[in-house]
């Protein structure tokens, strides 16, 4: 009772600055029943991440076609810049202890296409500064074919090892399956 009052104020807070989108309503009094934004029910398509379940975004693996006939879906993943992250629509479904008005099943628009693989960016620094003349920091991030041609050459020299500690930091090293840098450890 305590949480649907404190999501109750939440919405009476919000309400000024944030705008309900009209497909949610639309959505929402299908029924025939009208929502009313004073009642103690938020909207199920309004609730905040805490109170839902979202499926992971689809992965369409580059095809832009696919995107454009679903709609939705994922055709590039992360990017160094805000302005460079895809953003796609997911299927989500408010937690079952939360009562809330409309259907409980619903489409979340503008989540970011990111995924985490488990690469570390500080701990990845540690093994090119100390191993990098091994090729250890590209065995750990996938690009196995070049650390075999650093471990065999020394790290170029040591060249190839500065190089790589330098492309680390500028952000031109990053994991060979493309996702994201996780953002501890």
């Amino acid at each position: 009772m305590v949480l649907l009052l404190l999501l109750q104020l939440n919405l009476f807070i919000l309400s000024s600055t944030v705008r309900v989108p009209e497909e949610c309503v639309k959505e929402a009094e299908a029924n025939g029943s009208t929502y009313n934004p004073l009642s103690p029910l938020v909207l199920c398509c309004m609730l905040p991440e805490e109170f839902i379940d979202c499926e992971k975004p689809v992965d369409l693996d580059g095809n832009e076609t696919a995107r454009e006939e679903l709609g939705y879906g994922c055709t590039k993943w992360g990017g160094e810049k805000y302005e460079d992250v895809q953003t796609t629509a997911v299927n989500c479904t408010a937690f079952s202890g939360i009562e809330c008005y409309g259907n409980r099943t619903f489409m979340r628009d503008g989540v970011p296409c990111i995924k985490y693989n488990g690469y570390f960016f500080t701990t990845t620094l540690v093994y090119s500064i100390l191993l990098g003349f091994l090729g250890m920091d590209r065995f750990c991030l996938g690009h196995t074919g070049t650390a075999v041609g650093k471990l065999l050459t020394l790290g170029g020299l040591g060249i190839w090892w500065i190089v790589d500690i330098v492309l680390l930091v500028t952000g031109g090293l990053t994991p060979a399956d493309g996702s994201n840098w996780n953002l501890f450890y």
